[in-house]
């Protein structure tokens, strides 16, 4: 026996209505026997039940996958104060003179004005030594850092290092302790439709989990409309919300695979992105090391390869369309119209795996580019340099 859905809107339907509308609710319920309507609803039975005759376990992998790490995952609350000079702006000098304070009627010198900004954010300690994992932005700028662990411990937070490219920061906890760690992944082999797990503290609210799955890959910032910033993220559609900022993306065995950093707000809201844990690990291990990160750069500007018919499949690889003068692409030889198709001996697909496979390679070392000009194929061996060494005065 077919049973129609459930479409009753109470908010909507006028009073005299409501039964017939709530109509297929009824008949839905009616389906069931009187046996099992007059029997009491005991903790569990209709779970077990609905589990039962579905084929489902009643195990949730989802819980076992936040019992794995979810001990792991930390609120970090931050403090920062901004002073603002008084005066409206005028100089110090101008306003502490008599003569100018008696002819304006200023009474006793300015003070400057002090506000004090508060922010929140979440974090995954992945060492035990107590070094935390979060998103650069939660941490910029401030003065004083407290992380809250789920078992109620508050401790003090120090940054160890920072990187605003990758939106990627360390932060080690002061004080002794036994801390739990997450287990990290390999977000390489992520595919898209596997779980996705982002556990954080969205507006406050601790140890909040969402599930959804991996929606894309290699998603280039640049296409968010994000500029300045060099990361290929995670897609998904597990709620990510304000407050969530460096929290984990787990997968179904409760690894860390990615650290949330992004959600679209407004049209085609829903959209939330995370930094590739194996591209954060390797960031993580720079800033405890070097207290910096490295960023290799070749001093060019690449595009998609145009397609040769409109509206036709764009080819493989990347155009240079730009060389900068006496950077690395230069001086190996690199010319506008050069077609990269390969990085190291990998095929690239588009000008966002060429930079990826720049960005991890060495600064200093020898990086081999095969490139089409002309329609032949030639080699060309660059030596990337630090990002900061190419920025123009």
């Amino acid at each position: 026996m077919a049973v129609a859905p459930f479409v009753c809107d109470l908010k909507s339907a006028p009073v005299m209505h409501v039964r017939r509308r709530c109509l297929p609710l009824i008949v839905g319920l009616s389906l069931i026997g009187p046996a099992e309507l007059a029997m009491p609803l005991r903790e569990g039975h209709a779970s077990a039940a609905l589990a039962a005759s579905s084929g489902l376990t009643a195990q949730s992998f989802v819980a076992a996958a936040v019992a794995r790490s979810g001990s792991a995952v930390v609120t970090l609350e931050t403090q920062r104060t901004v002073r603002a000079a008084g005066g409206a702006g005028l100089p110090q000098g101008l306003l502490i003179d008599p003569f100018f304070q008696r002819f304006f009627g200023l009474q006793g010198s300015p003070s400057p004005r002090a506000r004090v900004e508060r922010g929140q954010g979440s974090g995954v300690i992945f060492d035990a030594q107590g070094l935390v994992l979060t998103n650069a932005h939660v941490v910029e700028n401030m003065d004083r850092v407290m992380v809250g662990l789920p078992d109620g411990r508050r401790v003090s937070g120090e940054v160890v290092g920072q990187d605003t490219v990758t939106d990627l920061a360390v932060v080690k906890l002061k004080g002794g302790g036994l801390w739990p760690t997450a287990s990290l992944g390999n977000s390489d082999r992520l595919r898209v439709g596997d779980w996705a797990i982002a556990v954080g503290n969205p507006f406050g609210l601790e140890n909040t989990v969402t599930l959804g799955i991996v929606s894309n890959l290699n998603r280039n910032v640049s296409q968010l409309g994000i500029q300045g910033k060099r990361l290929d993220l995670i897609q998904t559609d597990a709620a990510i919300n304000p407050g969530n900022s460096g929290g984990p993306l787990l997968n179904a065995a409760g690894e860390v695979v990615g650290i949330n950093t992004l959600v679209r707000s407004g049209p085609g809201a829903g959209l939330g992105f995370a930094i590739p844990i194996n591209r954060a690990r390797t960031i993580a291990e720079q800033l405890v090391t070097q207290g910096r990160a490295s960023h290799p750069m070749v001093g060019i500007g690449l595009s998609t390869v145009p397609a040769p018919t409109p509206g036709g499949t764009a080819p493989r690889g990347a155009v240079v369309r730009s060389v900068m003068p006496g950077g690395p692409g230069a001086l190996a030889g690199l010319q506008v119209n050069d077609v990269i198709v390969s990085v190291a001996g990998k095929p690239v697909r588009n000008p966002a795996e060429v930079v990826t496979a720049i960005d991890r390679s060495a600064v200093g070392q020898e990086l081999i580019l095969s490139v089409k000009r002309q329609g032949q194929k030639i080699p060309v061996t660059v030596r990337p340099v630090e990002m900061s060494a190419l920025k123009t005065p």
